[in-house]
């Protein structure tokens, strides 16, 4: 029947919970944890008309980010992360490159979070001087078997994409790619459990 309340669990503290309770949980996490990508793109759209300055607002940038991935043939998982990698943006003013990696950790392999983690620090190879920080941070991972591929991302989809001109596919045309790569975990949350969910 419509407009019932949903079933909640009735315990006061974790320490008086019952598997039963955590069958209510579970069921209502799963429900909720589908909703995901409409969050995350209702969440992506805050950056519309949000310029910080910059020649396009963060939206158009991100869009062009994905745009240029998608069209250069990389994969969903990939354009998804580029369309992505500057969510943070909003809530995460001094680490925006974490929130992004959090979000999308379940969803990417080891590489593209390692890309969207850091992209930040290697990003900054093009305007550190500029705001009296060394350029070259970035070497410090220069050992890391990931270096290249941040810095290939920043290079072709990240430092290059805020031209007012360049004409980026819309978001509708990313909104399918990110439902896919949205729609299923690559891993639990907790390492030593393939089920666990909450």
């Amino acid at each position: 029947m419509s407009g019932q309340t949903p079933e909640r669990a009735s315990f006061r503290a974790m320490t008086g919970a019952t598997a039963d309770d955590y069958v209510i949980i579970s069921d209502n996490f799963r429900k909720y944890s589908k909703d995901l990508p409409d969050r995350v793109l209702t969440h992506l759209k805050l950056l519309d008309g949000d310029f910080g300055g910059f020649p396009i607002d963060r939206l158009q940038h991100s869009l062009q980010s994905a745009t240029r991935a998608h069209l250069d043939g990389r994969d969903e998982e990939y354009v998804v992360m580029a369309l992505l990698h500057d969510i943070g943006d909003t809530l995460g003013s001094y680490n925006h490159a974490d929130i992004a990696a959090a979000i999308l950790q379940p969803f990417l392999s080891d590489e593209n979070y390692w890309i969207v983690k850091n992209h930040g620090i290697f990003q900054g190879y093009y305007f550190f001087q500029h705001i009296g920080l060394d350029p070259n941070l970035r070497d410090q991972y220069k050992d890391h078997p990931y270096f290249g591929a941040c810095a290939e991302f920043c290079e072709k989809y990240d430092q290059n994409a805020f031209d007012k001109d360049y004409e980026a596919k819309p978001l509708s045309f990313f909104e399918p790619m990110v439902r896919r790569v949205l729609a299923k975990p690559r891993q639990s949350i907790y390492k030593n459990s393939e089920t666990a969910t909450v």
